[in-house]
């Protein structure tokens, strides 16, 4: 059997009810996310698919590896910031098998086109761990038009190498994903491609805002500006990229042999819609970690599918190198669980015990079957999800013996992982000041 394309979509910063297919309210132009829409409705929705962390190069660590970010001392960072720019330990590790060098390993060429976030050159790019191309900033966030970072510097890179190049970033990485497909899908050889938007990620700018880009200096975080409209015409622009990249497919004839999943890194931030669900991006209640999930795989997904299984980012990279047929590497056990039996029978089910932590306000969750156990600042709750997504119910004093099993699960499985050191950071972009 010919190995499957495979093309991982994830946005920045995207909530759960932002796009139509989750129930997002169309904007003042129309849908919000046609394209979206379209490959939800052909394929598979997950409806509690989940984030490994509500910050955003956590979750890109366990995308990487198919483990648990925290055993990986970069992945404390919450999240890594452009102070850690030279250092030699906050990154992903170069040693470190990756979803992308297994697949190349397996005979993949191998593109990541967006967003990095994984550590600065010269001791991590994508490069060095499994990417035979990159194209996209290294750092968390950049301006849409001066592609220049929080502190002023630019950040656009072509391999290891600056790039600068004239455009809307969120335009200029679906060019560049256009062009991999167009080179590399014509030879025979599977492709593997990682297109990872900044968008809706801040600064909030549309493809018309390049005249605000020159106020906003280093002010890209923002916070005197953007609206709902601006944010959804931001979206959009990411959904009309991804209809370029399946046209393409369709044009070369390799739309059917095409896995494509569609996610986010986290939950929603400032002019997001995360309804019915609470909190957003660092936070561990179901805004801040359910997010979009969308499978895409003619003739192996059935048209018009909705998944209630739970699962999280890391599942998906055990699923695609179960999907190319490729093992995880011995010494590297993942922590992901592959669900390609589920992508082929979206009835079917399995026990899927999820476990996350944060420095911030002292976090802890685990969701194991319909119940959830939390954390927040000292204080403890128990939540029946599938009577109260919403997380309004506190059931710890209904469920004294239930909160203090699912309070040793988490205590136990936290043992099993590194301690958080003493010096990782939190970085906040806005605190309480800034918000109503």
């Amino acid at each position: 059997m010919q190995a499957p394309h495979i093309i991982y979509i994830v946005a920045d910063d995207l909530g759960y009810a932002d796009l139509g297919c989750y129930g997002g309210r169309p904007a003042r132009f129309g849908p919000v996310s046609p394209v979206l829409d379209q490959l939800a409705g052909n394929g598979l929705k997950f409806t509690q698919g989940y984030a490994n962390s509500p910050v955003c190069s956590p979750t890109r660590f366990a995308l990487m590896t198919g483990r648990y970010q925290y055993r990986l001392r970069g992945a404390a960072e919450e999240p890594i910031n452009s102070k850690s720019r030279g250092s030699s330990t906050l990154g992903l590790p170069p040693e470190h098998p990756t979803l992308p060098s297994l697949l190349r390993g397996a005979g993949y060429h191998t593109a990541l086109m967006g967003k990095w976030h994984l550590g600065y050159p010269p001791h991590f790019s994508p490069l060095k761990s499994g990417y035979n191309e990159f194209f996209g900033p290294m750092s968390g966030g950049v301006d849409y038009f001066t592609h220049c970072n929080s502190t002023g510097q630019h950040d656009l890179y072509l391999g290891d190498q600056e790039q600068r190049q004239s455009g809307y970033l969120t335009d200029l990485i679906t060019d560049h994903a256009v062009d991999f497909i167009e080179r590399v899908g014509p030879t025979g050889q599977p492709l593997f491609l990682s297109l990872h938007y900044t968008a809706p990620h801040w600064p909030w700018e549309t493809r018309d805002d390049e005249t605000l880009a020159a106020t906003l200096g280093n002010g890209i975080v923002h916070l005197n500006g953007g609206n709902i409209h601006t944010y959804q015409r931001m979206i959009h622009h990411m959904d009309e990229g991804i209809g370029r990249v399946l046209a393409t497919l369709q044009l070369l004839g390799l739309a059917d042999n095409t896995v494509l999943v569609f996610t986010s890194d986290n939950g929603g931030e400032r002019f997001s819609d995360n309804w019915p669900l609470v909190g957003g991006k660092m936070d561990l209640t179901e805004g801040g970690i359910r997010v979009p999930w969308i499978a895409h795989w003619p003739g192996r997904i059935a048209p018009g599918q909705v998944s209630t299984q739970h699962c999280m980012t890391m599942d998906w990279t055990a699923t695609l190198l179960d999907a190319a047929g490729v093992l995880p590497h011995p010494d590297y056990p993942l922590d992901g669980v592959s669900l390609l039996p589920l992508l082929h029978e979206p009835t079917h089910t399995l026990p899927r015990p999820m476990h996350w932590r944060m420095s911030h306000r002292q976090q802890r969750a685990l969701r194991d079957g319909d119940w959830k156990y939390l954390s927040v600042d000292g204080h403890e709750y128990l939540f029946d999800l599938s009577a109260d997504e919403r997380e309004r119910a506190n059931r710890a004093g209904d469920e004294p013996a239930r909160l203090i099993a699912m309070r040793s699960q988490w205590e136990t499985w936290n043992d099993s992982m590194p301690a958080v050191p003493a010096d990782a950071t939190v970085s906040l972009v806005y605190s309480a000041k800034n918000m109503p």
